[in-house]
C-alpha cells in the first residue's frame, strides 16, 4: 500500500467510523431524550475534544474528540456524581427497567436501521451486478459431482431467486455455514432447467483463512475470453526491452493461452526473473517475443513485473449479456433492505457462534487496519460500494454490541434482564467484576484482530 493509498484508506476509515458511531450514539441520545433523561454529553470519539458546543435547554455538550474509534453518550446518573434533587427524576439510574432497556438497546437498533436505509437507497437507485453463470469446474469437486456444467446460469439457491453473483454467493454461504446441502436451480445453454444438489459434507466452510464458497464448491465465475490489449509500455521496463508495443494483443505466455487480464497478471507476477515466451498479435499477425519479468517485492512477496498498462475492451453485447441491475420501487426496496439486513445480521451471529465453539478460524477476525483498507477500496470504487461497506460494518457493530459481554450494550441488557427476574438491580460488586471480565475479553479479541491485520500486511 503506497502512501497516497494509505492516506485515502485512513480518511475513508475515519469517515466511515464517524458516521456509524454517530448513528449508534444518536440512538442512545434520541431515546434517552424521549424518555425524559438529561443528556450531559454526546461525544463522537474519545480523548481530547477537538470541537465542542453546548446547546439546547439542558446545555448538552456536543463533542468531536481526537480518537475516532468510538463514542459515548453521558447521561445524568447518581452513580457518576452528585445530582440536584430537583433533577433526580431525570437521572438515568432512576428510570424504570423498561426505559433503561430501551435507551441502551437503541444504539444497536439504530445501527440495524442505518443498514436498512442504506440497502433500501441502494435498491431504489439500482444495484449493479453480474449474472451468476458457472465457469471453470474443478474435476472431481462438489459441483462436478452434482452435475454442474460450464455456462450454467444459477436461477435460485434453496428456493431464493438469485439474479446476481452477489446474492447467489450470500445465500450459498448462509446455507453452507449451517452445513445444509445447497439446492441450485440452473439453466444450461440448451435452456433446459435442472436441479443440482451440492453437499460439502462435514467440511466447515469457516475453517479456511479466506472464505471462498465457490472454491469450496469447486467452480468459478464464468468469464468470457477477452485477451488484454497493451495500452502503454513503460520506458525502461522489461516489456520495452522485449520489444512489446502499445496495441499488441496478448495471446499466450510460456505456452499458456491467455483468457483474460486477471490470468495474464497472475502469470507475470508468478514468474519473476524467468525467461518467458510471449505470444502477441500485432496488426493481425502473430509475433513471438522473449520477456523476463523483473523482480519486485509487494507486501513482502516476491513478484514479477514487466511495466505495461493493460486495457480490456469488453464488447457491448458481452457486457449486456452478463450485467444485471436489481432495482425496485420504494416499498419493495425497503423490503429488500430489511431482508438483507436480517440475513446479514443472522449470518454474522452464526459466524461468531462458530468462532466460539472452534468451528471457524480465528484468522477470519479483522481489526481496524483491514477495515480501513476495505473502507478505502470501497470508497474508490464508488458510492454504491461504500454504502454497502457501511451497511455491513453497521450490522457488525449492532450484532457485537448486543453480545452479553459486560462493557458492551448487551452486557447492560443482560443485567436488566436479571433485574427483571430477581426484582432488584445486580450489586455494584457484580457489575465491577463484570467490567473487568468484559475488558479482558475485548482486549483479547482486539489483540487477535490486530495480530491478523499485521499478518495480512506482511504476507
Amino acid at each position: 500500500m503506497d502512501f497516497l493509498q494509505l492516506i485515502y484508506s485512513v480518511g475513508a476509515f475515519v469517515v466511515a467510523i464517524g458516521i456509524l458511531v454517530t448513528v449508534h450514539e444518536f440512538g442512545h441520545y434520541y431515546v434517552a431524550r424521549k424518555a425524559g433523561v438529561r443528556v450531559l454529553r454526546f461525544s463522537v470519539g474519545f480523548g481530547k475534544p477537538l470541537w465542542m458546543r453546548r446547546a439546547g435547554p439542558d446545555k448538552t455538550e456536543y463533542v468531536v474528540a481526537a480518537i475516532p474509534l468510538g463514542g459515548y453518550v453521558k447521561m445524568l446518573d447518581e452513580r457518576e456524581g452528585e445530582v440536584d434533587p430537583q433533577e433526580l427524576h431525570r437521572a438515568f439510574n432512576r428510570q424504570t427497567v423498561a426505559k433503561r432497556f430501551a435507551i441502551v438497546s437503541a444504539g444497536p437498533m439504530f445501527n440495524f436501521l442505518f443498514a436498512v436505509v442504506a440497502y433500501s437507497l441502494m435498491y431504489v437507485n439500482g444495484v449493479s451486478g453480474i449474472k451468476p453463470y458457472i465457469g471453470a469446474i474443478e474435476p472431481g469437486g462438489v459441483a462436478q459431482t452434482a452435475g454442474a456444467r460450464d455456462r450454467d446460469l444459477v436461477l435460485s439457491v434453496n428456493g431464493v431467486i438469485t439474479p446476481s453473483w452477489e446474492k447467489a454467493r450470500l445465500h450459498m454461504l448462509d446455507r453452507a455455514v449451517d452445513g445444509e446441502p445447497l439446492r441450485l436451480e440452473v439453466q444450461g445453454d440448451d435452456l433446459m432447467l435442472r436441479q443440482l444438489l451440492l453437499d460439502i459434507g462435514d467440511r466447515s466452510v469457516l475453517q479456511d483463512d479466506q472464505i471462498d464458497i465457490l472454491q469450496i464448491l469447486g467452480f468459478d465465475v464464468w468469464r468470457p475470453r477477452i485477451p488484454p490489449l497493451i495500452e502503454e509500455v513503460m520506458p525502461g521496463g522489461a516489456a520495452e526491452a522485449a520489444g512489446v508495443l502499445a496495441g499488441d494483443e496478448v495471446v499466450a505466455l510460456d505456452g499458456v493461452r491467455i483468457e483474460g487480464v486477471r490470468q495474464w497478471v497472475d502469470l507475470v507476477r508468478a514468474n519473476p526473473g524467468k525467461i518467458l515466451t510471449l505470444e502477441v498479435e500485432r496488426g493481425g499477425q502473430p509475433v513471438e517475443l522473449q520477456i523476463t519479468p523483473r523482480e519486485q517485492f509487494d507486501d513482502g512477496q516476491r513478484i514479477g513485473v514487466i511495466g505495461v498498462r493493460n486495457l480490456v475492451v469488453v464488447p457491448p453485447e458481452v457486457r449486456d449479456e452478463l450485467s444485471v441491475v436489481e432495482q425496485y420501487g420504494l416499498l419493495s426496496a425497503v423490503g429488500e433492505g430489511v431482508n438483507k439486513t436480517a440475513q446479514m445480521s443472522w449470518l454474522t451471529l452464526k459466524v461468531l457462534g462458530k468462532l466460539l465453539i472452534g468451528e471457524a478460524s480465528l484468522k477470519n477476525l479483522s481489526g481496524p487496519i483491514t477495515i480501513a483498507k476495505y473502507a478505502g477500496l470501497s470508497a474508490q470504487i464508488g458510492l454504491e460500494q461504500f454504502f454497502s461497506f457501511l451497511a455491513i460494518i453497521s450490522i457488525s457493530l449492532g450484532v457485537l454490541n448486543l453480545l452479553p459481554i459486560p462493557m458492551l450494550d448487551g452486557g447492560h441488557l443482560m443485567y436488566y434482564l436479571v433485574e427483571i427476574i430477581k426484582g432488584s438491580p445486580v450489586s455494584a460488586a457484580v457489575e465491577d467484576a463484570g467490567q473487568r471480565v468484559g475488558m479482558a475479553l475485548l482486549l483479547l479479541l482486539m489483540s487477535i484482530a490486530l495480530y491478523n491485520d499485521f499478518l495480512r500486511l506482511v504476507e
